[in-house]
Order: structure tokens, then sequence, then C-alpha cells
């Protein structure tokens, strides 16, 4: 896949309009995963994705290849993101909820399991979104993508020191919202130690 997406993004370069849809094809559903990720909001992530494919299509030229298209890619997107976060935050407004059930498409499984598996992606979905945006930033480009430290500093502009820091205590806060009795029988046991 790399190899094929360096010809595209070759390709995209020189011009062919083509090669630049292929690439958007290849990488769109980790570049909306990420979106979503820093902004909880499937809209948002649409305008998100889109704002940075735009982006990513007027600044080609200046792609050097220094990492690989996906990585230049991801920090377009989480700067889109983290702009969108600033315009939410000046233009709040409440959210309408849509009762109407939606089809389930996916093959037949044991609706405990589905009942289960969804209850834990909500958790952890609200917990990400409860962390303030630069953690959240922090613990999306490590846990969910796999960044080095050293590339997350880079794309985030903090030291790698303080990108781990910032994992450091992204990571505190989920297993506080998520396990709160194990935080709490942590922090007993803490507190008898010292």
């Amino acid at each position: 896949m790399p190899d094929e997406l360096a010809e595209l993004v070759a390709a995209a370069k020189a011009g062919d309009r083509k090669a630049f849809d292929a690439l958007v094809q290849a990488t769109y559903a980790h570049a909306y995963t990420v979106a979503f990720r820093l902004t909880g909001n499937e809209e948002d992530a649409r305008d998100v994705v889109q704002d940075a494919y735009l982006r990513a299509y007027r600044g080609l030229k200046r792609f050097r290849g220094d990492s690989s298209f996906s990585t230049w890619l991801y920090r377009i997107t989480a700067n889109c993101a983290s702009t969108q976060l600033g315009r939410r935050s000046r233009h709040r407004h409440e959210e309408l909820d849509d009762d109407a059930p939606l089809a389930d498409e996916r093959p037949e499984i044991d609706p405990e399991l589905r009942a289960s598996a969804e209850s834990d992606r909500e958790r952890v979905s609200a917990a990400l979104l409860a962390l303030p945006p630069r953690l959240r930033a922090v613990v999306v480009l490590r846990d969910v993508y796999d960044l080095p430290h050293e590339a997350i500093a880079a794309e985030l502009g903090i030291s790698e020191a303080a990108a781990k820091v910032r994992l450091h205590r992204a990571r505190r806060k989920l297993r506080e919202r998520l396990f709160p009795l194990r935080a709490e029988a942590t922090g007993e046991e803490d507190a008898r130690a010292v």
C-alpha cells in the first residue's frame, strides 16, 4: 500500500486528478476516524475531512515526502479538527436527538454481546470527549493511530517529554472516568502508602 500511495502522490503532484481521487478513496476511512475521534461529532468530522482534503489538494505540490502521505494527511486532519473545535466552542448549540431507529445491516450476532459492545463504545467515546482537546489529541494520535511520541510532538508543536506527560495524564483521566471504582481503590491504597 505505501508504494501504491507513493505512485498516486507522484501522479497527483503532476496534476492527475484521478490519482488524487484514488488517494482520497485509499485514505478516507482513516482520516474520518481521526476527525471523528478528535471532534466527537459525525457532522463536524465530515466537515473536518472535507477541509483536510481541500488543504491537502492545495498543498500537494509542497508535500516533500519526509513522512508518508497518510501521516501528512493525519497532521492536516488534526489541525483542521483543532480549528473546528475552536469554532464550535465559539458557536455552542444544543444537539437534537433523532429517536428514529436506524436499520442494522450487520450480520446477526448475539444481541447481548452487541449491546455490551455498543455500551463500551459509547462509554469510551464519552470519556474521550470529556478530555480537554489537547489531551484528546495526544491519546488519539498515540492509541488509535499508533504514532510514536516524536511524531506526536512534531504534530502538536510540543516537546517529546510534553507529549509523554500529556499522554500519561490523558490515560489516567480515561481510567478514572471508565473505571471509577478501581480509581478510588487505587487512590485509597496510594493514600495508605504515604
